[in-house]
Order: structure tokens, then C-alpha cells, then sequence
């Protein structure tokens, strides 16, 4: 099976744009690249949509709760990418039962991007995971002779993981203004996966253009590579040209009681904080890294995460 003809589902959004980015770097290998947006969307990114437009991309507009509206828009359609963000991902129920009963739709990302749901065994109690896995269960219920699945995991996201939580600085970020910076876990030698926001787009179009029995229908673990906040500082240090003012560290018996008392507080931040609080657990490091199943696409490395992030602070 070789995907021709793409939906994306949150295409406008932060990591959707990097997704359809990414498809549009290879927009001739397929007969069709499609998103479907709302109408709020269609007017508030007019000028947006009309350059996707001239980029060969087919702008459906329509509401998503409307049955009647998904299932026009899957005629024809051979896949379907979700990059729904985590408040929306209940959405993506329906989709899948249309998906499935499409006679078009045969693979479906749900969107995953983001920390190993399904590490543990703990990983089901999770307060950030439950709706995760409410649509892993759909869609792993469904007859695969109905609709196929590709989970693309990728750990945290590299910028994500940079910055600190307003109000919450202690679990965890940088500071580049100020050069501070709080490392969580042991002295900040506790190993984290990440990717950046870039590499998910080119991790995900590696996926689809290398469908086979090693990424379908199971989880693809990926990521940008793999370090320490440790290293992450001695790069801010290298780059920058200086020992930074202020570098303290925050315990993982620390982080957790942060978590517990964002989410006694109701505070906005709390799932931010469980977040972190299993990234510093080790929830980003993966038995076997996916990369090499679909080609080994080049990803981006810490030194040139960190080049970023000082020129994206520098420009403000």
C-alpha cells in the first residue's frame, strides 16, 4: 500500500503545519494533498489557505462534528493524518468509525505525536494519556481489513522541553535572557528523548512513504536524538560563550510534588507538569529507536536546537 491521496485533520495548527510542511516538500509523490479546516479557520487564514492553494492543496471547509461533511470529504481518500491538539483529540472517535466505514480510507494517524502513551504498565493511569488511549482502543478494535493504523511517537517536543512553565519554572527550562536554568532529575544526568517541531513533519512523511508490516498497525517510536539536560546546558554554555548566572536542579521527588499540587490547584499547567514529570522518569527512552525503519530521514541535532532557540530568543 502506497498512500496517494492525504487528508490532514489540524493542519493550520503547530505541529499540523510542520506535517503538511513537510508533505508539500514532496507534494509530486502524490496524486492529492487535502485539509480540512473549519470556517472560522477559512476566514481568519484566508491569505494562508490561498497559498496552500497555489501549492496544490484542495481546502476543504466544513464543520468536523458534521457526519455528512467528513464522509464527502474521505471520498477518494486513502489516508487520513490527524494532528488534532490535546483538547480536540475526542474528535477523532467519529473520524476513525467514518474512516472505517469509508470505502476509500485505509490508513489512519491518529495524532500521537508526543510521549510513549503505552510505556509502562502505569502509563494507563495517566492523567494526559486517558484520551490518547480511548482512540487507540477504537481504532485497534476495528478488522484491520477495514481501516489500518500507524502511531508516530515521538517523545517530547525539543522546543517544548526547553521552556520553562510560567509560574512553574521549577519543573523544569531554560531561561535565555536571564541564563538561568532548572535541570530536572539527578544533577541533570537523567537521559530524555526529543524531537523538534520540524522533525515530527519529516518523521511523519517518512512513515507514510515507507508503509509496511514494520510501521503498520503498532507504534513507531522516532526522535531527533537523545540526551541530558546536563549536555542541553553545557551547549547553552558553549554557544553563549559563558557560565550562566543561575543553574539549579529539581529532584524527581521534587517534580512530583509540584505535579500533585498543580493538579490539586486546578492549575492550568498541571498536565505540562505530569509531562515532565515522565519525561525525568525515563518515559522518552525507547527499547528500540524507529528511525532506521523508514530510511533513516536526517533529523535535526542539539547543537542546532540550541543555535535556534538563541536566535528565536535574540529576535524578540
Amino acid at each position: 500500500m502506497s498512500p496517494k491521496n492525504l487528508l490532514l485533520f489540524g493542519a493550520t495548527g503547530t505541529i499540523g503545519s510542520y506535517i503538511l510542511d513537510a508533505i508539500l516538500s514532496a507534494r509530486s509523490q502524490f496524486d492529492r494533498v487535502a485539509i480540512f479546516t473549519s470556517p472560522r479557520t477559512a476566514e481568519t487564514k484566508a491569505s494562508a489557505l490561498e497559498k496552500l492553494k497555489a501549492q496544490n492543496v484542495e481546502i476543504i471547509v466544513g464543520d468536523i462534528e458534521d457526519e455528512e461533511a467528513i464522509k464527502a470529504a474521505y471520498v477518494g481518500i486513502d489516508t487520513v493524518i490527524s494532528a488534532l491538539g490535546r483538547t480536540a483529540l475526542a474528535q477523532q472517535i467519529p473520524l476513525i468509525n467514518l474512516a472505517a466505514a469509508s470505502k476509500d480510507v485505509n490508513l489512519f494517524l491518529p495524532s500521537e505525536y508526543g510521549t510513549d502513551i503505552a510505556y509502562s504498565p502505569k502509563s494507563a493511569n495517566e492523567k494526559p494519556h486517558q484520551l490518547k488511549l480511548k482512540v487507540r482502543a477504537l481504532i485497534e478494535s476495528i478488522p484491520r481489513e477495514q481501516l489500518n493504523y500507524s502511531y508516530v511517537v515521538t517523545g517530547p517536543f525539543a522546543e517544548m522541553y526547553l521552556n520553562s512553565i510560567p509560574g512553574l519554572e521549577e519543573a523544569g527550562g531554560w531561561n535565555v535572557k536571564a541564563q538561568k536554568a532548572t535541570l530536572l532529575g539527578d544533577k541533570g544526568e537523567d537521559k530524555v528523548s526529543l524531537t523538534t517541531m520540524k522533525d515530527v513533519g519529516t518523521l511523519v512523511l517518512a512513515a507514510i512513504q515507507s508503509t509496511s508490516s514494520a510501521t503498520l498497525n503498532r507504534p513507531l517510536c522516532v526522535n531527533s536524538f537523545t540526551t541530558t539536560p546536563a549536555k542541553i546546558q553545557a551547549e547553552f554554555e558553549r554557544q553563549t560563550g559563558t557560565a550562566w548566572k543561575s543553574v539549579s536542579f529539581t529532584s524527581l521527588e521534587r517534580l512530583r510534588a509540584l505535579e500533585t499540587e498543580a493538579w490539586e490547584k486546578g492549575h492550568p499547567a498541571a498536565t505540562g507538569v505530569t509531562l515532565r514529570r515522565i519525561w525525568t522518569e525515563g518515559g522518552t527512552l525507547y527499547e528500540e529507536r524507529g528511525n532506521g525503519v523508514i530510511g533513516e530521514p536526517a533529523v535535526m541535532g542539539l547543537e542546532e536546537v540550541v543555535a535556534n532557540e538563541l536566535k528565536r530568543v535574540s529576535s524578540l
